[in-house]
């Protein structure tokens, strides 16, 4: 009896977890492509709603898809190589001002970026009358203020990490005539592999379904991100008629994501076991 339970469990949660996909799958490759006709078991498949959407002049989404995986790649990787630079700093090195700077980051972290958008946008407004390139509208502009705010989180992440590896290992390279340059690519990186998976995955899953912000600074149609541009395709009284389009566009932009997931799983595994201590 228990058994059975256990598995009349497990299919009644995996059939609730399955239930949105199974329906946005339905919707994608309804024929009609409407709100009103999408059911979770489609009586026609069709791949219309994936063409209307690709070849549609009103909506970009090819663009809108360039963009966020473009803003999403380059701020993943500059905010984790600049917040690695400083939870090194901050957790092997000892100077004025340490425990003051992670404190401050701590308390910054504590409010939501949302709550400075009135600051932001006097800044930028300002940034794009002297460098147009990086002000509204353009995606070096976005991609400076993602970077902004995550270098805080990030940090002490990859800090609380950092201290757990031996400083032994420091000494010895330093004994062995390895430089801080050294240490920390050769000897520290290859430990801290882990961290920097699951660093990167959540920065780049966050920054790709980011929609507040990206709202606020984007408002020409080719400079918009995916989160922003689904958004005006079911605004109003067009959620009805492009629900079809919005349900395949949502399918297509769950492949960056779990990409990204598959490709850096192997080495949160594999970073336990790399590095110093293998050696």
């Amino acid at each position: 009896m228990k058994l059975a339970l256990r598995h009349v469990f497990v299919v009644i949660v995996c059939a609730f977890a399955l239930f949105p996909i199974v329906f946005v799958v339905s919707a994608a490759i309804n024929p009609l492509g409407t709100l009103a006709s999408s059911e979770l078991l489609p009586t026609g498949a069709s791949l219309g709603n994936l063409v209307e959407l690709l070849t549609s002049d009103s909506y970009p989404f090819a663009r809108w898809f360039f963009n966020s995986v473009f803003i999403a790649l380059v701020s993943s990787f500059a905010s984790l190589l600049l917040s690695m630079f400083a939870a090194y700093a901050f957790s092997r090195m000892r100077f004025t001002g340490r425990r003051v700077g992670l404190m401050a980051l701590l308390l910054i972290q504590m409010f939501p970026q949302f709550l400075a958008i009135v600051t932001i946008f006097m800044i930028f407004t300002e940034v794009t009358e002297l460098y147009p390139a990086f002000g509204f509208d353009t995606v070096w502009g976005l991609l400076l203020l993602y970077l902004g705010g995550a270098l805080g989180v990030n940090t002490w992440l990859m800090k609380g990490f950092l201290d757990t590896v031996p400083k032994e290992l420091d000494e010895a390279a330093t004994v062995d005539g390895a430089t801080h340059a050294q240490i920390f690519w050769r000897v520290i990186m290859p430990l801290v592999t882990p961290i920097l998976a699951v660093t990167a995955m959540l920065a780049f899953i966050g920054i790709m379904s980011e929609f507040l912000m990206a709202n606020v600074f984007l408002r020409d149609p080719e400079s918009k991100t995916l989160a922003v541009g689904m958004y005006g395709m079911i605004a109003g009284d067009h959620r009805n008629a492009n629900f079809g389009m919005f349900a395949a566009a949502t399918l297509i932009t769950a492949v960056p994501t779990v990409g990204v997931f598959l490709w850096l799983q192997k080495y949160i595994v594999s970073g336990l076991t790399s590095g110093a201590v293998k050696g």
